[in-house]
């Protein structure tokens, strides 16, 4: 029984990581292609290849998943499993929602949200004051980091750049996008993918397959082909919110702000070590270089529907994994 059930949840894990892939596909191509620096096609092919690369450069962000967030060791083997496998429902409903609705949402948090929820449900610990380190602040941080270091960014240039041919100008940083744009992707996939890693060794780890902290190979390669087949099926409709829907870019601004998230996504998987949302990051970016042309420009209906479903994320995929978590343990246990 523990044995079937630690490989349906690998599965699920894995199909998460698709759901991932085509639902923050936007994170990294939005901006490319709504400046028409990239074409779609293009856009998605050369994501999809950088998010591969990216899950195969380090696991800290996978061993912070895998042990930093739920205590599961004390549990027993089908317990693990039961809190792993309701955190990954809590997390793939929310991002099937949010994509529906074209909110460009965090999977990162929906996951996170997800343990949580699940881990208290199934009566078991949470490690608090790591979550608040390794999460609650670089999710405060990480957006504010992003929209200021981009609008001061964007200034700078703005002011390197005022004497200059506006056309040609333009054509050089759509050619420069296309190297920001694969920057974005590979760190998307050097986060992204690393929390589905965290997971599968966690299920791995209860029916003594796996031990947390160290990543088997092929959980890396799995990993690194469910997220870039998902990237790859795109996500059209977050790629709208984030391309057009909170303001029009042009490629000055799109450059810096890929430049920007890129940036924060590689400190912190790097140096921190902290699973860090790249939803969060690009968007607070474009947001940034938004606002140099003025605050207005912003269109910030839209900024607070999607500011409401960061807020809501975390709680709604932990009530969602708590909910299958009562209707599930007593069945499975």
């Amino acid at each position: 029984m523990e044995v079937a059930l630690a490989i349906f949840v690998v599965a699920l894990a894995l199909g998460f990581d698709y759901t991932n892939g085509f639902h923050d596909a936007a994170n990294a191509i939005a901006t490319s292609v709504s400046t028409r620096a990239l074409t779609p096609r293009a856009a998605l092919i050369m994501a999809a290849v950088m998010n591969f690369a990216g899950a195969l450069l380090g696991t800290d962000v996978a061993e912070t998943i895998a042990t930093s967030i739920v205590h599961l060791t004390d549990a027993r083997p089908h317990e693990q499993l039961t809190v792993v496998l309701c955190a990954l429902v809590g997390a793939i409903t929310w991002n099937l929602i949010t994509w529906w609705l074209g909110l460009p949402s965090s999977s990162t948090h929906a996951l996170i949200g997800g343990l949580v929820g699940a881990g208290l449900a199934g009566g078991l610990s949470i490690y608090g004051s790591a979550i608040i380190e390794k999460v609650v602040l670089p999710m405060i941080f990480s957006p504010l980091v992003g929209f200021t270091l981009a609008f001061a960014l964007m200034v700078g240039l703005l002011w390197v750049i005022k004497s200059a041919a506006p056309a040609p100008t333009m054509r050089r940083f759509r050619v420069a996008q296309t190297v920001s744009a694969a920057a974005m992707a590979l760190g998307h996939g050097l986060q992204d993918a690393q929390k589905t890693m965290g997971v599968i060794v966690m299920a791995l780890a209860a029916v003594g397959w796996a031990t947390p902290g160290q990543i088997p190979l092929w959980v890396k390669l799995a990993a690194a082909g469910a997220i870039s087949a998902g990237t790859y099926s795109g996500g059209w409709r977050i790629m709208r919110t984030l391309g057009r829907k909170i303001i029009e870019l042009d490629p000055a601004r799109g450059f810096v702000a890929e430049s920007v998230s890129a940036t924060v996504l590689y400190v912190n998987a790097f140096v921190l070590h902290a699973p860090i949302s790249t939803t969060h990051t690009i968007t607070s970016a474009i947001m940034g270089v938004g606002a140099t042309k003025r605050l207005s420009a912003v269109r910030w209906g839209v900024a607070k529907n999607i500011a409401i479903a960061w807020v809501l994320t975390i709680p709604a995929a932990a009530l969602v994994a708590a909910m299958f978590t009562w209707l599930l343990g007593p069945l499975l246990g």
